[in-house]
């Protein structure tokens, strides 16, 4: 299968757009000045299912035809995948079969309930997860749509770049969270195509680094023993989102959860906004690497805001 091109995030964008939300860019003059750069923050927290994974998810369940949505559509994850998955489809009249793991945040187990999802919780590991999905998709006879390693999702991911850099189309540098890659792929070759001189960087927490790990060797390495509170960048980069990410993106920057905590704390504070950890991640690089962006025009992509109250970090 060929990588995902421009191209293809141009007919996804066609394809979502009666059903997703175009989302603001906010600016905060307060955190200009913290920072000494100029950050133009995409919301994707306002996006249905309150993340940017309902673009990669919309994608792919429009882009079924009629005898293949029917057979409905399947996944694993811990949260907002699933969520996107599970109201794309009821806004198809499909099925939608998630894994989740049992210890997922509650939040998220109550959205993709509400959502109509048909939830099968297995142990918190990978292999658990595909090992029970596989299971139910031949049972089922359900499609699989993967959260992030699968053309049409990044396809659908990389429409968020290009809305916000048709809102802000003079930015030096982009900035988004990895985790399984679909974000910052799709943005990559969004961000490459439209402005071959800008700046991709990939914001990943220090204690899930896997992929800071493997851009740095040229290969795909897994991710091993996690720790951070950003629960939904845990997951290891795919194939493909490794080689778009190899192909595209200048650097991947790592934060601790001490300024992953900072950031989050910061946004809520000064913009009156919620976002979840894993969102604050493309902050927190800015804020511990001050100089590297220093009177930049820098784009964020604020991925998500699903976080359970009950478990604020501050």
């Amino acid at each position: 299968m060929h990588l995902t091109t421009f191209s293809d995030i141009e007919d996804a964008y066609v394809r979502i757009e009666p059903y997703i939300h175009m989302t603001p860019v906010l600016t905060s003059s307060a955190i200009n000045k913290i920072t000494g750069a100029e950050i133009f923050f995409k919301c994707e927290n306002f996006q249905k299912v309150g993340a940017f994974k309902f673009r990669g998810a919309c994608n792919a369940v429009f882009g079924l035809s009629d005898a293949e949505a029917a057979r409905g559509v399947g996944t694993h994850s811990s949260g907002n995948h699933a969520a996107a998955l599970a109201l794309a489809a009821k806004m198809r009249g499909i099925h939608a079969y998630i894994v989740m793991p049992k210890n997922s945040p509650q939040i998220k187990k109550n959205a993709v309930g509400g959502y109509g999802g048909i939830i099968t919780f297995c142990e918190p590991t990978l292999p658990a997860r595909e090992e029970t999905l596989e299971k139910i998709l031949l049972e089922s006879g359900a499609i699989l749509v993967h959260p992030y390693n699968q053309k049409e999702v990044i396809a659908g991911q990389g429409t968020c770049a290009l809305e916000l850099m048709e809102q802000q189309y003079n930015l030096d540098c982009i900035i988004t969270p990895v985790g399984g890659g679909g974000l910052l792929s799709g943005t990559s070759i969004t961000a490459r195509y439209l402005n071959p001189g800008i700046e991709i960087i990939g914001a990943e927490p220090k204690g899930a680094d896997d992929a800071y790990q493997s851009f740095v060797n040229k290969q795909l390495i897994p991710v091993g023993k996690t720790n951070t509170i950003a629960d939904g960048l845990l997951t290891s980069l795919g194939q493909l989102t490794f080689e778009l990410i190899a192909e595209n993106v200048d650097a991947i920057m790592t934060a601790p959860d001490s300024s992953i905590i900072q950031a989050m704390r910061l946004i809520w504070e000064r913009m009156k906004i919620i976002v979840e950890p894993s969102s604050a991640v493309a902050l927190a690089i800015i804020l511990d690497n001050k100089a590297d962006f220093k009177d930049k025009k820098v784009g964020v992509i604020l991925s998500g805001g699903n976080v359970d109250l009950e478990k604020l970090p501050f």
